[in-house]
């Protein structure tokens, strides 16, 4: 056959082919669910809409079946009458009355007759009320009362296999707090950390809880806290050990709508490891076991969902359940648990490590430029019985702050994450010459050389303070300040701006590790021998020799000057010996414990009205406030010393009951630097917990070689067992540093082999 007659008919086999298929196609092709998908989270407002595609089938023919519930609690609807036709398709659309939380099934089958039904597809989801599923991907859906709780938690983090703990801070700006002019918290500083505070804040809301029914540790019993039913666990996942700490509402909440349940470190966690915290057993004012939320019964009890920010962490629930089965905690009683890892040492202490090491080298031995501004001399006794000369001055620092370095600059940061030198800054100095140096004959005795670091907010004018010079003159000492930058009187500016958006907060940690650095050139400058010591200002005596000893130099700071000094006795080269008078240390524990905070208040409460929010706030700026004071360093601060760090020995004097420094933070800041107490600390009865100062041990004899905490009693009553400031009797914050016994201690303390010693006769010190 020739191939022009062979085409017509290969033609029309095709098409008669072609019509075949279609028709087995047509009479194959099955009715199908098009909504909703198979495997979906169904939204929150559990309006599911419900779409058939009958491919032919009679409408009649057809049965819809909604399935709820498992077990005891199944129940199959019928959903065919209330089937309409919607361009085609059959619709119907079901609400949050015809479901039930957990997953559910959307059967569609054909009616058979006497064979019964076809089943011909299904439709599985799931719905889940209490959990928003537009915001679950950011926050965390174990706590609905606010994104970020329970807060700290490894839910904000992501893997990063650079960070010295494998992690890195992930936090998502819409997830942020944000005052009342709708700014949220910019969280990029926030995530360069590779994990949380080593003093974190921990937070949660837990509705209608009782602590004291629950039986739950307060800051007057912390020992409680290690019980084996204690229904609070904070544990270290990398020792499976248990973490002493103490628990309270937020007493500065307006009411138990907003009353975060805030759980604080009794000692500093450990830097890098992983803290599983666990709630257990909570209970109201009645005694009635608190139901755990919904959110977390799904991952305890084992309930799948299709919500995949949900399912995505569920491995990582079932490890933690199996290291708190570990630790004796079973997982059926737990109302909620969570974990976090702790930023590491790098991450906490690296920034200021690394511009003291470049700014040191840079001056490749020499002494810090200086010039002398101001001789003020003092030369009649009568007139002015304590001071013979006072010095002022400048010096030079390498600057690490963008522009000129002030209030409200920022680290110039370089590609490795670490502060880039920008310059030089000017930093004054002031100094005081007590007349002890000069003797009978104009013979000069050399004084010893200290540091002296200023209080809140305050100046290097400090210096000149009464008690400072009384400390001078009676034991020989030239102390010199600068100003803490960052945390001076000229940032009070930057300060107020932040307390309305802490976007700006770390302006303030980034200054204040500058003005630490200054402090340590301070020092630098008193002992070099071309320093201080080669100006003819610091000559004194017939005939004038330079009245520095430069054999040592030590530390003395007070309130700020303690907190801030702890980080910088921790990081320093040139002093070994310090005192930290009136010392503290974790702002998001001390602000809401103080009566300097008052003020402040009246600015941060308006711009962050939400109580949890403020809480949350405090959490978060202790992150970045480690950088710049003791909490960030404390477990470097004595005898674990950082790479090219002498170790050091410090001396707390802590005023009891004092209303700007709350005692709890010297006690924690104690245990963490391993401190001994002097005993008997206070009178019997004075403290006001089960066991005071709990795991400090006493010293055992004097005189003492070792960092040591002392009491100084004025006779105020105890303060307050929960997060609000001390306010009966006079303010004792100044006492201790007045008092004539507690300056002899410090000054056998502040010298080379210096030591602890008993100044007040074996019994309380008192501080009237």
């Amino acid at each position: 056959m020739s191939r022009a007659r062979l085409l017509p008919i290969v033609l029309i086999a095709a098409v008669l082919l072609a019509a075949t298929s279609t028709s087995a196609n047509a009479k194959h092709r099955q009715a199908e669910i098009v909504s909703p998908a198979d495997r979906t989270q169904a939204p929150r407002s559990g309006q599911v809409r419900v779409v058939i595609d009958g491919n032919g089938i009679p409408r009649s023919s057809l049965l819809v079946e909604l399935v709820t519930g498992k077990g005891r609690s199944r129940r199959e609807r019928d959903l065919t009458g209330q089937l309409q036709v919607s361009d085609g398709s059959l619709v119907t659309e079901l609400e949050a009355g015809d479901l039930v939380p957990g997953r559910s099934e959307i059967r569609l089958g054909e009616r058979r007759g006497r064979h019964g039904v076809r089943r011909l597809d299904k439709a599985r989801f799931s719905w889940e009320p209490s959990i928003d599923e537009v915001t679950a991907g950011r926050c965390d859906v174990l706590d609905p009362s606010r994104c970020l709780l329970p807060f700290p938690n490894d839910r904000f983090t992501e893997a990063d296999a650079a960070s010295d703990t494998g992690r890195r801070l992930s936090l998502d700006a819409a997830s942020m707090p944000a005052n009342t002019a709708g700014s949220a918290i910019d969280p990029s500083e926030w995530n360069r950390n590779d994990g949380f505070s080593p003093g974190s804040l921990v937070i949660t809301f837990v509705p209608g809880i009782d602590l004291v029914a629950t039986g739950v540790a307060p800051v007057t019993d912390i020992g409680r806290s290690l019980d084996r039913r204690s229904p609070i666990v904070l544990l270290d996942a990398d020792t499976g050990e248990r973490h002493p700490f103490w628990a309270e509402l937020d007493a500065d909440a307006s009411g138990s709508e907003d009353q975060g349940l805030l759980i604080r470190p009794a000692v500093n966690l450990e830097e890098g490891h992983r803290y599983v915290v666990a709630l257990r057993d909570l209970r109201s004012a009645d005694g009635a076991i608190l139901p755990a939320g919904r959110p977390f019964a799904l991952y305890r009890d084992g309930i799948p969902t299709y919500l995949s920010a949900l399912e995505e962490r569920r491995p990582h629930m079932e490890s933690m359940f199996r290291t708190l089965r570990r630790a004796g905690v079973r997982r059926s009683d737990l109302y909620l648990a969570w974990d976090f890892t702790v930023a590491s040492e790098q991450n906490l202490a690296g920034r200021l490590l690394h511009i003291r090491d470049d700014a040191f080298a840079s001056l490749q031995g020499a002494a810090p430029d200086f010039s002398v501004t101001g001789v003020e001399d003092f030369p009649d006794p009568v007139a002015e019985p304590q001071l013979r000369r006072r010095v002022s001055g400048t010096f030079s620092v390498p600057s690490y702050l963008t522009g000129t370095g002030a209030p409200g600059s920022r680290f110039t940061v370089g590609p490795d994450d670490l502060p880039v030198r920008n310059g030089d800054l000017e930093a004054s100095f002031i100094c005081n010459v007590p007349r002890s140096v000069v003797g009978p004959g104009g013979a000069v005795a050399p004084a010893r050389l200290g540091v002296y670091g200023h209080g809140l907010l305050g100046g290097n004018g400090e210096v000149n303070a009464g008690n400072v010079q009384d400390m001078a003159v009676e034991h020989n000492f030239v102390f010199c300040a600068t100003n803490w930058i960052g945390m001076a009187s000229e940032d009070i500016g930057n300060a107020v701006a932040i307390l309305g958006n802490f976007s700006l907060f770390p302006t303030l940690a980034d200054r204040v590790q500058q003005g630490i650095l200054n402090t340590l050139f301070l020092g630098r400058l008193m002992v070099h021998a071309s320093g201080l010591a080669a100006s003819p200002a610091f000559s004194l005596g017939t005939p004038e020799v330079p009245v520095l000893d430069r054999s040592d130099l030590f530390y003395d700071g007070n309130s700020q000057g303690a907190i801030i000094g702890g980080a910088a006795t921790a990081v320093a080269q040139d002093w070994t010996r310090a005192v930290l008078g009136v010392p503290g240390m974790n702002y998001s524990t001390l602000l809401n414990r103080s009566v300097d905070f008052d003020t402040y208040a009246l600015i941060f409460e308006p711009a962050y009205p939400d109580p949890l929010d403020r809480q949350l706030v405090l959490s978060l700026v202790q992150m970045l406030w480690d950088r710049a004071e003791a909490n960030g360093y404390a477990h470097h601060m004595t005898d674990d010393p950082y790479p090219g760090t002498p170790a050091h020995d410090v001396l707390l004097h802590v005023a009891f009951s004092d209303h700007q420094v709350a005692n709890v933070t010297a006690e924690v800041e104690a245990r963490t630097i391993g401190a001994a107490a002097r005993q008997p600390a206070l009178a019997p009865g004075r403290h006001s917990d089960v066991e005071p100062l709990w795991r400090i041990p006493a010293i055992p004899a004097y005189p003492y070689d070792g960092s040591a905490v002392v009491y100084w009693d004025s006779g105020n009553p105890p303060p307050p067992p929960t997060n609000i400031a001390p306010r009966d009797g006079e303010d004792p914050h100044e006492k201790p540093r007045r008092q004539p016994a507690a300056r002899l201690q410090k000054s056998a303390f502040l010298r080379t082999g210096g030591a602890v010693v008993d100044t007040c006769g074996g019994v309380p010190c008192l501080a009237p």
